[in-house]
């Protein structure tokens, strides 16, 4: 079961991610970064964090350790912006946090560059996120840090932020297991991912044993109990019924056309372009920060 803890002190908002996490400090002595059930993502993102997160981690994936968190607005009282107090006051309870990771950074696209993954490593993480439909972890957006080992080993990646995942649950759409999403812009599709020897090596693991053991986890009152359900165990009893039913139809889903760095280079390039095109005329002035890296725009053409 996961751990709960309290939190002692409120350090600061993380204004990094859509749902302004917290870093703060708990009665374990830890340091975790908290994500709120009154943010604008609601609880469901909250579902998702656990139940990606503890597959990562019974796969072998590194993931930080998911602690609950009982949270009283009280303990930031000295936050003086108004929308994160709004954010704390509607946190009061239980909230979600995640073991921070000193030191580690973003997997940038310009830090992937020279970074080396193992193809099979690529292929397992890929594969969780196809599983999962995990739809945030592109080359812009990877929600993957690299934690310094301080030379006992090479640094390693860490799977982080997965509230984004398992969209089906939105909507509650269990028709399609089989369906299949665009993974073409995964973060990690430049690395070669050998998907096929992941799904030989994990769809055996992920039974419906270990799905509900991954769904005890989650509080009954993140389960929001909707149309078609009466309790929170129905709710974990669909999320089971869904994920298994997609590890058994791997095949179908399973991504295997990644294209290379040039074959991205020119999609970026062709959309930059486009997106240039497009523009009204009052705005083609402006840089196109999405085209390339700020550091790389002709910034004399548009200052003159």
């Amino acid at each position: 079961m996961l751990k709960k803890v309290t939190v002692t002190r409120y350090i600061t908002p993380l204004r990094e991610g859509g749902s302004l996490p917290g870093l703060v400090e708990a009665d374990d002595l830890g340091t975790y970064v908290v994500k709120f059930t009154g943010s604008a993502q609601g609880r469901k993102a909250l579902v998702a964090e656990v139940v990606v997160g503890e597959l990562a981690r019974a796969l072998g994936l590194r993931f930080p350790e998911l602690v609950l968190v009982h949270f009283d607005p009280a303990t930031g009282a000295d936050e003086p912006h108004q929308e994160v107090q709004d954010l704390l006051h509607a946190s009061a309870g239980l909230n979600l946090g995640m073991d921070y990771l000193p030191g580690a950074k973003d997997l940038t696209p310009q830090a992937a560059a020279s970074f080396d993954v193992d193809p099979l490593e690529a292929g397992r993480i890929v594969w969780l996120d196809a599983l999962t439909v995990n739809v945030d972890r592109t080359t812009h957006s990877s929600n993957l840090m690299v934690w310094p080992t301080f030379g006992i080993a090479p640094p390693r990646l860490w799977l982080i932020d997965h509230g984004a995942a398992l969209v089906f649950h939105h909507r509650w759409d269990l028709s399609a297991p089989e369906k299949t999403y665009d993974f073409r812009r995964h973060a990690l599709g430049r690395y070669a991912p050998d998907t096929r020897a992941a799904d030989a090596e994990l769809a055996p693991r992920v039974t419906e044993r270990l799905l509900r053991e991954v769904l005890a986890e989650v509080p009954d009152a993140w389960l929001e109990v909707e149309a078609g359900f009466t309790t929170p165990d129905e709710v974990r009893d669909a999320y089971v019924s869904y994920l298994h039913a997609r590890v058994r139809a791997s095949a179908s889903w399973l991504p295997i056309d990644f294209p290379g760095r040039e074959e991205l280079a020119a999609e970026d390039a062709q959309r930059a372009a486009k997106t240039r095109r497009d523009r009204p005329n009052w705005l083609k002035r402006v840089p196109d920060l999405h085209g390339k890296p700020a550091a790389e725009q002709d910034w004399s053409v548009h200052l003159g």
